[in-house]
């Protein structure tokens, strides 16, 4: 039986098996180099490859533009995906499920969905069909267009496993997220106000008012004021968005005995891209070994590195928090697909401070 699929790409449909019924090729964006925008190139007939029993095939109908996107076309993550180029971009999505694996029970053929993929996946979200584990996704809250829900799962799954899967948040602590303008931090704001948290944040002086309407109880501007003054008190867990040297010594002097430290900013990729991965790896390991013992045994502080991973549990949460009204990203500027070019361009080169999604027609 062929699922029902608008006539406008019934000449996309070239193939269905038993298991899994899907598209053979789509349209994507390609790099193929690491570089600038011009490395990023639409091509029409790009396999989509057939489904594993645990996958699901979803119809994109918008995608968010990531930091790790803009900074992987650039050339981060190198040592791990210079060999495979040319590579799709894009971990977010917001779509239609237009296929199923055999063993998917989750999601069903039709349903609105939303999800991200891990960081170090080889075919991104930049497509037409995109493919994720049925760990990757889940349905769409009602309340979200295609678009607001695009801009969610990645920077929010990133959150939710600091503060829920490291950091243990209850409700009564204080916590302190450390650039809560950006995606991952005001999605932090967001999960710990709705746990019952205490939050305090710095952000940009466009940003303080829309951290206050999130919940949190401070929000300081960290360009005109001294925040080490302006911060009262210890705190449970810092979430740090920024990872400069600064920011983690500061972080430290707040957090109480016992509390977590957790940055974005991990060395695993960056040490790889220097040294290669036989080097660099190992060498990464052996940095957070000693920042670890550090902390635990000088400051009696836990210290991580925070990298999204496949979360159903905890995207069935943060579509919960969405469907409640607790969790929002706000979208500052979308673009066609056709101009993904223009908005990595605008990224780069920070016209838009904000988060970006590209739409499918």
């Amino acid at each position: 039986m062929r699922i029902p699929i608008n006539h406008r790409f019934q000449n996309l449909i070239t193939h269905y098996s038993s298991n899994s019924r899907h598209v053979s090729t789509c349209r994507a964006v390609l790099l193929t180099e690491f570089g600038g925008t011009h490395n990023l190139h639409i091509q029409p007939d790009v396999e989509v490859p057939p489904l594993k029993p645990h996958e699901v095939l979803v119809r994109s109908r918008a995608v968010s533009v990531n930091p790790l996107d803009t900074r992987m076309r650039a050339g981060y993550g190198r040592s791990i995906f210079e060999r495979l180029l040319p590579l799709i971009l894009g971990r977010d999505v917001s779509g239609e499920v237009a296929a199923v694996g055999a063993s998917v029970k989750s999601v069903s053929v039709g349903q609105q969905v939303f999800g991200a993929l891990h960081p170090t996946a080889i075919r991104g979200t930049y497509a037409d069909y995109a493919i994720l584990s049925q760990d990757e996704v889940t349905v769409k809250p009602d309340s979200l267009s295609h678009v607001e829900a695009s801009a969610i799962p990645f920077a929010a799954l990133t959150a939710w496993r600091a503060l829920s899967g490291t950091a243990r948040i209850t409700e009564g602590q204080r916590i302190f997220v450390v650039g809560g303008g950006g995606a991952v931090g005001f999605a932090a704001i967001q999960i710990a106000v709705a746990a019952g948290c205490a939050v305090t944040t710095t952000c940009g002086p466009l940003s303080v008012d829309r951290m206050l309407a999130a919940g949190a109880e401070q929000a300081i501007n960290f360009l005109s004021e001294n925040y080490e003054l302006a911060i009262k008190g210890k705190f449970d867990a810092v979430l740090d968005t920024i990872g400069e040297p600064e920011t983690e010594h500061m972080s430290i002097n707040f957090l109480k005995k016992g509390g977590h430290y957790m940055t974005l900013q991990g060395e695993a990729a960056t040490l790889s891209d220097s040294f290669g991965l036989a080097l660099g790896l190992p060498a990464a390991t052996v940095f957070l070994l000693k920042k670890q013992l550090e902390y635990r045994y000088v400051n009696e502080i836990e210290y991580s590195w925070v990298v999204m991973r496949a979360d159903l549990d905890g995207l069935i949460e943060i579509r919960k928090l969405c469907e409640a009204g607790k969790m929002k990203i706000p979208v500052d500027k979308t673009f066609p697909i056709t101009q993904v070019k223009e908005a990595h361009d605008a990224k780069d080169r920070r016209i838009i401070q904000g988060k970006v999604v590209l739409e499918f027609d």
